[in-house]
């Protein structure tokens, strides 16, 4: 089921597996481990280690501290930043389960909720640069999950550009990203970087982009992005490094956060389009992709060209094609999203430890999370599977929000409570009394 790769020397790598929380070089606060700001929080890893009392049960009324309707669709996750949550949407076209509209009412949105309460604060649109795609399959024209700091929002809006709103919902910039569209729309979130906001537009132009925070002034590009849905993650190398890894048709490539110089290059093997972001651990990329033959992979980073020969560890048969997977220990879990299958495997060799089928699981886009020893695998129809983060197989829980809407977006955890969100409605999800 695996091909083992083996190096001709052991390396001991050391350092943390993601860029951790702390002031840019400029000084400029980012974020703390208890703010959720970006798309699977902290270093983009779906791992937090939150309160002993999250909850681990809930359905429609049970453990719901409260359910908010939403003005629009959209496939995004929530984040969290101080007192605010924030979640694009759109409306005006192609919205489930709405007939009539036009192009020409498209409009996307970012909304902003009270932590506490759930009250919309505000929405702020933006409408959208025509023509668009007719209809995007399954996830809509809000898919892009925003980024946030102490001074802007950063939403992500595909042919329509990448946007930073201030926290009064007041638009400051806009900048272009290209003009391509797809029938799968954009998938991609901004990711944080010291002074620099970072977007994967594979669909709008083929390439990678950053932008400077505060001007939007676009500050680096590099070309070659081709069939990568995914975002983007930032991680170090043993030798504190930081190294911006995305996986692409064909190849992981790996650049410079800085600078946008294109680093390291390894083939895959994979012969579909990526969509899952990639997780880390002491240097090693884990990556998953793919509906058949070779389907994950990982890669020790730091190395300079094509490394496929002297830096690819293993490859597998098993993977997923949507859903992002997470590390805890020495294995890495996912579940499949279209197979409704739960996976745990060994880092070192990517040896399939268990695969278990969930009970009548539906499809799952949305990304793992792991808090407090526990995954949380959201499916489709609202339904979400604990698991217990071990190398046994234990279900704690199915919990079932079916509202008739679709779950696309991922689970965020804000503190004690977690956030999720439907095409209808948005959730936060509470033990505490």
């Amino acid at each position: 089921m695996f091909r083992r790769h083996f190096l001709f020397s052991v390396v001991i790598l050391a350092g943390s597996i993601f860029m951790t929380p702390k002031l840019s070089a400029q000084g400029r606060e980012t974020t703390t481990p208890a703010d959720w700001s970006q798309f699977r929080g902290p270093g983009g890893q779906g791992v937090i280690q939150s309160s002993s009392k999250l909850p681990t049960e809930w359905d429609a009324t049970k453990n719901v501290a409260w359910k908010t309707a939403l003005p629009g669709a959209g496939a995004s996750s929530p984040i969290v930043w101080k007192d605010h949550i924030y979640l694009t949407a759109y409306t005006g076209f192609f919205v489930p389960n709405e007939t009539g509209g036009s192009q020409e009412d498209l409009k996307r949105h970012l909304l902003c909720f009270d932590r506490e309460s759930g009250k919309e604060l505000w929405n702020t649109a933006v409408k959208a640069k025509l023509p668009e795609e007719e209809r995007i399959r399954d996830h809509g024209f809000a898919a892009s999950t925003p980024a946030a700091d102490k001074d802007h929002i950063y939403c992500f809006f595909g042919k329509s550009g990448l946007v930073a709103f201030d926290h009064q919902g007041k638009q400051k910039w806009q900048a272009d990203c290209g003009s391509g569209t797809n029938g799968w729309g954009s998938g991609s979130s901004p990711v944080l970087f010291e002074k620099f906001v970072i977007v994967n537009a594979s669909v709008e132009s083929e390439s990678i982009l950053a932008f400077d925070r505060m001007s939007g002034k676009k500050v680096w590009s590099a070309d070659g992005i081709k069939e990568a849905w995914n975002t983007p993650v930032v991680i170090q190398t043993a030798e504190g490094k930081p190294e911006l890894i995305v996986p692409t048709h064909g190849a992981i490539l790996a650049f410079s956060p800085e600078t946008g110089k294109q680093l390291w290059s390894c083939k895959t093997d994979i012969t579909w389009y990526m969509v899952p972001s990639i997780v880390a651990k002491d240097g090693i990329v884990y990556c998953l992709g793919g509906r058949s033959g070779v389907a994950s992979l990982a890669v020790r980073s730091g190395g300079r060209g094509d490394v496929t020969k002297t830096h690819r560890l293993w490859t597998s048969n098993k993977g997923s094609n949507v859903s992002s997977p997470v590390v805890h220990g020495d294995k890495l879990y996912w579940v499949h999203d279209n197979l409704g299958i739960a996976y745990c495997a060994e880092l070192e060799s990517g040896n399939i430890v268990y695969e278990q089928r969930l009970n009548r699981a539906d499809q799952s886009y949305a990304s793992a999370v792991l808090a407090n020893g526990n995954l949380y695998y959201l499916m489709r129809d609202g339904r979400t599977f604990v698991v217990e983060a071990r190398p046994a197989f234990s279900e704690v829980s199915i919990n079932d929000l079916r509202d008739g809407g679709v779950f696309n977006g991922s689970i965020a955890v804000d503190r004690d409570r977690l956030l999720i969100r439907s095409d209808k409605f948005l959730y936060c999800i509470s033990s505490a009394k």
